[in-house]
């Protein structure tokens, strides 16, 4: 007897089309036969007792035997002022590997920045992740202050990584006590997003690098009167004339607001405590508001 699974809408889909694509990968021939067939002879499988042999993590979430690979591997970081590391959220481990140095050679403000910031777990699976996501506190239960970063592996949440440093990031910012239902929801369809390369499905992503994805993380944060969610990319548009990139990025946001967030794409969403969802680059955020040009969907 199967088990019915407990997510719905696009967090069903997007965890399904992950074990669909990983399943029809799936060998279905038998070892040690394919040597006794004739030639132009079709091996038989019994397909209905192959199937019977493969546990999900939906089927049975302790006993699964399968893993399904995500495109990259993903590290979750977790910081709290209230909290200076001594009451951290759950999660499926108790020690924290040291905070490694970023990748750019002015690492002094980032170091300063990372001292609080604690490396959780590092995933490449779906059901890792799942295994990560229902043993963690959810954002709406966090305290004040405090935030979760989930990035590539190998980038730290600083502007002052090789891959944040010529980038930007899309925000909203949600009024907390109208949003409070919703926040956990929004910030799981943004994490099954980035993981699943929703948001930039750029078609050079087929290479195998994975180094032309605009998306280096994502964050959710929690202040005294409002949630504010984070798409950082690796790359902002430099001048009006670069006309291709700032497209993608605005793809970027609008995939964010429509399909993610579930606003409709003409919303107006600007009131007391409350943005619209809107792109910055990281060079006109330390301007602090001198100059600064933003991308608004």
């Amino acid at each position: 007897m199967s088990a019915t699974s407990a997510l719905t809408g696009p967090a069903l889909q997007a965890s399904r089309a992950a074990l669909s694509a990983a399943l029809a990968d799936q060998e279905t021939t038998v070892p040690g036969e394919e040597e006794l067939l004739e030639a132009g002879e079709i091996q038989e499988v019994d397909m209905q007792a192959q199937a019977e042999g493969i546990k999900t993590v939906f089927s049975d979430p302790t006993n699964f035997n399968v893993k399904h690979p995500l495109y990259s591997p993903w590290t979750l970081w977790f910081d709290s002022p209230a909290t200076k590391g001594r009451n951290m959220p759950q999660t499926p481990i108790s020690a924290f590997p040291q905070t490694p140095i970023a990748s750019t050679p002015n690492v002094a403000a980032a170091q300063g920045w990372m001292e609080d910031i604690k490396r959780v777990i590092s995933f490449d699976s779906v059901e890792e992740f799942w295994g990560l996501y229902n043993n963690i506190i959810p954002p709406s239960q966090l305290p004040q202050k405090a935030n979760y970063y989930l990035f590539k592996e190998g980038i730290i949440p600083a502007w002052e990584d090789d891959a944040n440093k010529n980038g930007g990031k899309w925000s909203i910012q949600l009024p907390k006590d109208k949003n409070r239902g919703n926040v956990d929801k929004m910030w799981l369809y943004t994490m099954l997003a980035a993981i699943g390369e929703t948001f930039d499905p750029s078609p050079s992503l087929t290479d195998g690098s994975g180094s032309a994805s605009l998306i280096t993380g994502v964050i959710v944060s929690t202040r005294p009167q409002f949630y504010r969610l984070s798409i950082w990319t690796r790359l902002a548009p430099g001048s009006e004339e670069d006309v291709a990139l700032r497209e993608r990025i605005e793809g970027v946001g609008k995939h964010f607001k429509t399909s993610v967030l579930g606003y409709a794409e003409s919303a107006r969403l600007a009131a007391p405590l409350s943005t619209e969802v809107e792109f910055l680059s990281h060079k006109d955020s330390e301007r602090k508001g001198k100059a600064a040009k933003k991308i608004v969907v």
